[in-house]
Formats: C-alpha cells, sequence, structure tokens
C-alpha cells in the first residue's frame, strides 16, 4: 500500500465517495525538516462544506438508530485496521509533522487505542428509572445522539486528534464533519481510507479539507449542525464559541495551555528530570500539555538545572524520517519564529542560556525548521516565556521558597489544562495537585493523554472532555420520560 493515494489526496471524502473539491485553490503540505513541498491538495470551501452537512444529515437519520453494537464493530474493525497499517500512517505523520518516527508510531497506537475505547463504549450508553413520588407514574431518561458533529482538528497530532474525536462521536451514534489542519491533512485522508475500506455507511464520516473560513462558516451556521468540537488556539475558540452561541450548538474546546511543572526538594531528581525532559521535547515542544513554566525549589535549583542542561545537550536533533532522532523541526516558520523571539525576550531581560538557545542548522538540517533543546536560568515573571506558550523546545526554569508561593505563582494563568508536580511526600502531592486550578494533574507523571483518563482544561484551556468514561456524554443528550400509567 502506498503512504496515501494521491489521487485522493486532491479529492474531499462526501457522502461515501472521493470527490474533486469545486476550486482552483491549492493547498502545499511542507515537510518541516526539510522544507520540500511534499503534496498539493485542491482545497475545498463553501460548495464542499455544505455538501458534507447534507450528507452528514441524511446518514444520522439511519446510524443514529442502529443497534449500539453494530457501530462498536465497525470502530473495533477500524481499530484493527489502523494496527495493521501503523507504519505506513506513521511515516506520513513524520513527513508532513515532522515529528521522529518513533513518536509518530506512538502517536498512531494511541490513537488506535481510542478508537477501540469508544467502540468499548459505544455499549455502554445507559439510560436510568428514577423511583417517582407519585406511584402512578414512571419516570425514565434515555440517552440519544445529539446531531451531526463538525470536528476541527489541529496540526500537532494530525492522526490521534482526529481519532480522539471521531471515534466518541460515531460510537455515540452522531455522524461527523471533519476538516482537519491544512498543515497537516494526509494523516486524515490515511484515516478515511481505512474507514471507507472497513465499510462505514455513506455519509456517516465526511472529510473536507481547505481554507477554515469558508468551511467554519458553513458548519457553523447550517442548524443541522447539531455540535462542534475544536482543538485549537484559545483565539480562535473563543471565536468559535460566539458565532456557535447564535444557535445555541453544543461544543467542546480543548484549547492552549501554559502548563506549570512544580520540582519540590523531596523529588526523585535523576527520574523527575527524565521524565521532564521527555515531555518537553515531545514533538519538539508542540504539545498542549508541554511543560511551559518549570518551578524548581530553589535548595535544589542549581543541582536540577545543571543536570537538566546537561541531558539537553545530549538530545539528537533531526530529520525524524531518515534518522534515530529524539527531536524534530518546528512546524513552519511562524512557529520558529516564535520560540527565537521568546528566548532571546528571556535573554535581554537577564536569563542564562544553559543548554541550546539558537536554531539547530547541522548534520543536514539547514534547511528545516530546527531549534537545539534548549534550557534557560534565572527566568523571571517579566518575560514573555513565562506568561505565553511558547510551543517549542525550550526548558525556562524558575525558583521558589514556600508550597503556598508556588501554588499561587501556578495558577497567575488564564489557563488551565494541564500541571505537573514532583513529589515523594504524599501529603504534599495531595494538597498542591487538590490547589492547583487546572483540568488534569499529573504527580510525579507527565503522560496524562490516555484513553482511560478524561482529557480536558478549564478556565480559557476550554470546557469538554475527550477519553474515559466521560468521552461519549458530549455527544449525547438526556431525554427525561414522564409516564402516567
Amino acid at each position: 500500500m502506498t503512504l496515501v493515494d494521491t489521487q485522493k489526496l486532491n479529492k474531499q471524502y462526501l457522502n461515501g465517495q472521493w470527490v474533486e473539491a469545486d476550486s482552483e485553490s491549492f493547498i502545499k503540505v511542507i515537510n518541516p525538516a526539510t522544507k520540500e513541498n511534499i503534496a498539493e491538495l485542491i482545497s475545498g470551501g463553501e460548495k464542499e462544506a455544505k455538501k458534507a452537512v447534507g450528507a452528514a444529515s441524511e446518514a444520522f437519520k439511519d446510524w443514529s438508530h442502529r443497534p449500539a453494537v453494530e457501530r462498536a464493530n465497525l470502530l473495533w474493525d477500524l481499530y484493527h485496521k489502523v494496527l495493521d497499517n501503523q507504519d505506513e500512517i506513521a511515516k506520513v505523520i513524520t513527513l508532513e509533522a515532522g515529528k521522529p518516527l518513533a513518536q509518530a508510531k506512538g502517536e498512531v497506537k494511541n490513537g488506535a487505542e481510542y478508537i477501540r475505547w469508544n467502540a468499548e463504549e459505544a455499549r455502554r450508553i445507559y439510560g436510568t428509572t428514577i423511583a417517582s413520588s407519585d406511584a402512578q407514574k414512571r419516570l425514565q431518561i434515555k440517552k440519544g445522539a445529539v446531531g451531526p458533529v463538525a470536528a476541527i482538528t489541529p496540526w500537532n497530532f494530525p492522526f490521534a486528534m482526529v481519532t480522539r474525536k471521531v471515534s466518541p462521536a460515531l460510537a455515540a451514534g452522531c455522524t461527523v464533519v471533519l476538516k482537519p489542519s491544512e498543515e497537516t491533512p494526509m494523516s486524515a485522508v490515511k484515516l478515511f481510507e481505512l474507514a471507507e475500506e472497513v465499510g462505514f455507511p455513506r455519509g456517516v464520516m465526511n472529510l473536507v479539507i481547505g481554507d477554515p473560513q469558508p468551511i467554519g462558516d458553513v458548519w457553523l451556521t447550517d442548524k443541522r449542525i447539531k455540535k462542534i468540537t475544536f482543538t485549537g488556539s484559545t483565539n480562535v475558540g473563543k471565536m468559535l464559541y460566539k458565532r456557535a452561541s447564535d444557535q445555541v450548538k453544543r461544543v467542546s474546546m480543548e484549547l492552549g495551555g501554559h502548563a506549570p511543572l512544580i520540582v519540590f526538594e523531596d523529588c526523585n531528581m535523576e527520574k523527575s528530570i527524565e521524565q521532564i525532559l521527555r515531555s518537553k521535547l515531545n514533538n519538539s515542544g508542540q504539545t498542549c500539555i508541554s511543560p511551559n513554566r518549570i518551578y524548581v525549589q530553589e535548595t535544589i535549583a542549581d543541582e536540577f538545572t545543571e543536570r537538566l542542561g546537561q541531558m539537553a545537550k545530549n538530545i539528537k536533533v533531526g530529520d525524524g524520517i531518515q534518522t534515530d532522532a529524539d527531536v524534530g523541526p518546528l512546524i513552519n516558520e511562524e512557529g520558529l519564529k516564535k520560540v527565537e523571539a521568546h528566548v532571546n525576550d528571556a535573554v535581554e531581560k537577564g536569563a542564562k542560556v544553559v543548554a541550546g538557545g539558537k536554531k539547530y542548522e547541522e548534520n543536514g538540517c539547514e534547511n528545516g525548521f530546527f531549534y537545539t533543546p534548549t534550557v534557560l536560568k534565572n527566568v523571571d515573571e517579566s518575560m514573555i516565556i513565562t506568561n505565553e506558550e511558547t510551543f517549542g523546545p525550550v526548558a525556562p526554569i524558575l525558583s521558589f521558597k514556600s508550597d503556598e508561593e508556588v501554588i499561587d505563582k501556578a495558577n497567575n494563568t488564564d489557563y488551565g489544562l494541564a500541571a505537573y508536580i514532583f513529589t515523594t511526600d504524599l501529603s504534599r502531592s495531595h494538597r498542591v495537585s487538590e490547589a492547583l486550578e487546572y483540568g488534569m494533574v499529573g504527580v510525579n507523571d507527565t503522560v496524562l493523554a490516555q484513553v482511560e483518563g478524561a482529557f480536558g482544561g478549564v478556565k480559557e484551556s476550554g470546557f469538554g472532555r475527550e477519553g474515559g468514561p466521560e468521552a461519549l456524554e458530549d455527544f449525547l443528550e438526556n431525554k427525561f420520560i414522564s409516564t402516567v400509567i
């Protein structure tokens, strides 16, 4: 099997068919490791978005009433199809997103596990029978699919983010229209190829690739779309939220993060550093839950920073498709410039570079968007990097004295997606994790994207949860039935 069917790359998947977009506009997909143009897609737009809605709306009538076991079985088949093709999918991810192949393979497995989990959850949609205070009444609550769903996904996890949104919607009985990031659309094409092979009914899954504005305009204004699920920036999320409110559409938002990571003096330093570095450099720091502010208790700050810097210097940077690199490129020129600006601002205001601090232009990486894994010390709250999400391989170290001080600093942000603490004190772990104003807290753990967990944030990091027993709830509505007998 080829990595991606090149003919399908120039088509949209609408009502069970690959069709050409009625457009003269093209989207170029760039390999961020080389800046090479690896694909050119005809851009979908308003017409394709409308066709997708029509197909999803019609298909919903049948799909939502199929037995849960039928929906589950199709998802199970898709899960196995993904596993059978995981190497090819991983190569696609690495080519269009730049992440090292090992990380891309991990993303495919994680994405597949979301399909598996939600296939299992499809059979666990339970209603409720309530004991009435009136002996002549019988009270029930039944759950049903909310309706056709519009899913908009980001570039940093171009496969797993799609499965994380599409699979619970399908399991719940919803049909889907999807717009993947125009930076990384090939992973979604690959998934839809496999879904077609599995045999999902026509119109249940629809794919539109193109300029987000005309596509989004259709989905936000068409009353047949009952829910929007979005992962991306807070600014775009706020805009979608406002516009969706005109029709009181259901909305799920997983938005920006500015994750604090707190290292207490009683931590296991070696294990902490290993986990922190792995999390910080995952996808070159381009994850919404990446530790963006690292607070280290002042009694161990010097030793911790030195050891972290030494490990960072040994990290291998390179093109993930050709080498066994630990860190790949940033997604594009804009992302690279943002990282450079954050580091330069910090240094100008007094931060010291312990490791990295510059573009990486060695060993065949001269043409890509690479940045050296970086550790900064003497960082303070006046710097941009302390107040904005960097989305890059930079670890800024700030010191603190007391638990109360660091909790206040960690919570001093509009964001509330993920936070982390490292300590061997059980009492402290409970006190601090409960005081942190975040949707997710990792205690001696930086791996939060687990299918069994409820992934999501609070404050301006959004609302709604993906994964866990809550995964299907955002795609279901409760209907109360009161019957006089």
